[in-house]
Parts: C-alpha cells; structure tokens; sequence
C-alpha cells in the first residue's frame, strides 16, 4: 500500500496551514490512505523532514503549505536522491499565499481538490532548476523560478506585509516602482545570446507564475528540459505600472522593452548596482554585487500532478 507522508506548515498562508488540517486529514482518510502528518517549526525543517522521510520509506512526500515549503521539500527530495537510486515522488497541497509552484505543475489550488488528485495519483517527471550565488554558494534547488531585480524586491515587500493572498503582492509592487526603478547594469549569459543591458527584471522560469498574478512565462512546461525567460529593460518609472498591467495578463512579450528567451543555462553578473534575487520566494541576496549561475536539471523528480509528458 502507497504511503504518503504530508509535511505541513502550520504557519503557510499566515496561519492557513493550521486552519486546513482538519479538512486535509478528512479529504484523505475519505479515500483510505496510508498517510502521517509532521508539522514544520523553523525554516528548512521541511527539508529535514523530506529526507528523514525518504530514508524511511515513504512512498510520496506530500509539501502542504507555500512555495516556501514545496521548495524546502524539492531540496530535501534532491540531496537525497543524489545518494539514493529509489527516491519518493512529490506531491503538493497548496495552501499558502501564492501557490505559483503548484500552479505551473498543474495542481488545482483548492484543498478537497488537491487532496483528489493526490488519491488519483498521475504522474510525470518535472525538470528541477539550480542556482548558485549569493547565501547559497554550495547551490539551491527549485522548482517555479528565479526572480533577479524587480519582482525579487517585490516578494521581499511581500513577505513583510500583514495582507495575505495577491493582494499583498500587488501592494507590495505598487511600492516597490518607488524603491527600486533604477535598474541595475548587467550582463546575462544564456546559452545562444549574452545581453548587456540596465534591466529592470530577469524572470527565469521553470513554471509559468510569480507573486500570484504574474505570468512572467505563460507558455512555460516544466517538463521541456528549458528555462523560459523574461528579460524586462530599463524603462521609465511611469511606464513600470503599465508593463505589471502586461505582466499580469502575459502578454508582455510584444512590448519592446521586453526580451523572451530558452536557455538551458543562465548567468547574471552585476556591473553597475546590485541584485536582489530570489529562488521560489527564498532569498538569494538582497543586494548582491557579484552573480548568480542557473542551470536546469532536465526531469529529476516525479509528481503528482495533471500534466501530461
């Protein structure tokens, strides 16, 4: 019989996580399954317990909160399978405030929903990315995307909001066209073309979404084996609101301050000012005034999810 353990984060979603426990429990003992829950209590204990989990046994290892958490779990599934021939699959309950990981991978947002899915049990293989730089100079695994300028402040501002949900994502980017406007001079390496440019964001993507509402890659498939980029220029500051508008509905791609590239392999090095990155909401750097390196790993981790190959 499958066994499944749910790693949970009580404090997910500004305390959903806990709020929902009741209604995870019930939706998976409806269909009979062999599942345990452990509750996280500091940061990368999801980790911790991913791996502990793995050398247990477990069969799937279910991330139920945020971003934060599937990326803590995609860490602690990737160290042990670098040791490990047999590995668990992952699966996801989403009941943070994003949800942008389980959004690209095709998993529905709802608990009773996702909870179904986790029953049914489809599954395919998922690309995983790597970068290296700034806090993480041994590397860190993820799963959504890497945010460099703009929308790396804007998850900053988010994380010390007190609203919850796209609306503190959306603030937070109102405020963040007074904070950061300037756009830093960089060089990006990508594996056809190397650009040297002020650039106001670099988005790269595995899955299509960050920050809730912003479709920085809509046709991102996180199974191709590429990263999807979306590389915004400088632009004046009372045009940024007007390219989030864009943003949001995807469809920047057609304005000319915007460049869409696939690259297997992305390096972006500060020249002029700094770079405040972020890897699935997990801080790089704040103000990073050296470079990052980001490499994709084509199809290492199995998941549950509704994507086909």
């Amino acid at each position: 019989m499958t066994r499944y353990k749910i790693i949970l984060n009580p404090t997910a979603g500004k305390g959903n996580g806990l709020k929902v426990r009741p209604d995870i429990e019930a939706a998976l003992k409806k269909y009979n399954l062999d599942f345990d829950v452990d509750l996280t209590g500091y940061p990368e204990h999801a980790t911790e317990l991913a791996i502990k989990a793995a050398e247990e046994g477990f069969d799937v290892v279910v991330a139920a909160g945020g971003d934060g958490t599937a990326n803590e779990v995609i860490n602690g599934l990737m160290k042990y399978k670098q040791t490990h021939k047999k590995y668990p699959t992952l699966a996801v309950i989403p009941v943070g405030r994003g949800n942008d990981f389980a959004f690209g991978m095709g998993v529905p947002t709802g608990v009773q929903e996702s909870c179904d899915l986790l029953a049914a049990g489809p599954k395919t293989r998922i690309d995983i990315g790597r970068i290296t730089g700034g806090a993480y100079p041994q590397g860190l695994y993820f799963g959504n995307g890497v945010g460099v300028g703009f929308d790396a402040v804007v998850g900053f501002v988010a994380a010390k909001s007190s609203l919850s949900g796209i609306v503190s994502y959306l603030v937070a980017a109102l405020k963040t066209i007074f904070i950061f406007y300037k756009a830093p001079l960089v060089d990006i390496v990508t594996d056809n073309k190397t650009f040297q440019i002020s650039s106001l964001l670099i988005s790269t993507m595995n899955g299509t979404r960050m920050g809730g509402s912003f479709m920085f890659a809509p046709d991102a498939k996180p199974n191709d084996g590429v990263f999807d980029l979306c590389i915004v220029r400088s632009v004046p500051q009372s045009k940024i609101l007007g390219l989030i508008m864009k943003v949001m509905k995807g469809t920047q791609a057609a304005d000319a301050a915007v460049s869409s590239v696939q690259s297997t392999k992305v390096v972006v090095r500060a020249i002029q000012g700094t770079l405040p990155v972020h890897a699935d909401g997990v801080t790089i750097c704040e103000e990073g005034t050296g470079e990052v390196a980001i490499e994709i790993l084509p199809k290492e981790l199995e998941i549950i999810t509704r994507l086909s190959e």
